[in-house]
């Protein structure tokens, strides 16, 4: 009986298939870093400020990848960005400025703090005191000389930016002021042309009376001879 038992072939299960009900087309994120370029990245732990608080105290805002970020087309724009893990919630955004300092955190060697005037984390730009701490020395170390390196770049393309704008400005008082020059060359002309046309009407009425003149002088000596000959007919009868 038993041999029996194995030699049953056990039936094999169809293959089932269900369509699904609703087909969802893959949907592409954007995670608005496309056109950045990586400059660092580094595992830390930050934390923010809340002065709001009664009293005051550190709070521990997210652990993940913070990253500097800067702009393909626009290399004077470099961001701090850092999302948290797993949920990827964004818990540090804002551009970094020359003005910028980055400070040691109670003289520890793996920490730092720096004011930030607009932090973009909370969708609204609000200004924060944050803190930063890297697993070593050496890592705060990176972020530091990275992070100065970056300042260091927006202050010369602000300067160039600058140096443009004024250049720019010359060049249009340079127009403006051909531009004067012309107008002015413009009204010479055209006060040349009143005076030369002043000119020639003042020679013209001066020929005319001459004319006019000479005119009336041959008319007395025309009239002067007829009088003589009406005189000496009158003599002769």
């Amino acid at each position: 009986m038993s041999e029996e038992k194995h030699d049953e072939v056990t039936p094999s299960s169809p293959d089932i298939h269900f369509e699904p009900i609703v087909k969802l087309t893959p949907v592409e994120i954007k995670t608005l870093e496309e056109e950045e370029e990586v400059l660092f990245t580094m595992r830390a732990k930050l934390f923010r400020y809340a002065s709001e608080a009664d009293p005051a105290e550190w709070k521990e805002r997210g652990v993940g990848d913070v990253k500097l970020l800067q702009h393909r087309a626009n290399k004077g724009k470099i961001r701090v960005l850092m999302r948290r893990d797993k949920t990827l919630k964004i818990c540090a955004n804002h551009y970094i400025t020359p003005f910028m300092e980055l400070k040691p955190n109670c003289g520890s060697d793996r920490a730092w703090v720096w004011s930030v005037p607009a932090d973009f984390a909370d969708e609204e730009p609000k200004a924060e005191l944050l803190a930063i701490r890297f697993a070593n020395a050496e890592n705060a170390s990176k972020f530091k000389t990275q992070f100065e390196e970056a300042k260091e770049l927006v202050r010369e393309r602000l300067e160039t930016k600058d140096e443009e704008k004024a250049d720019s400005g010359t060049e249009s008082g340079k127009d403006e002021d051909s531009d004067e020059v012309a107008e002015k060359l413009g009204e010479l002309t055209v006060s040349d042309d009143k005076k030369a046309g002043e000119e020639k009407a003042e020679t013209e009425g001066t020929e005319k009376e001459a004319k006019k003149t000479e005119e009336a002088k041959k008319e007395e000596k025309t009239d002067e001879k007829t009088e003589e000959t009406k005189k000496e007919e009158e003599k002769k009868e």
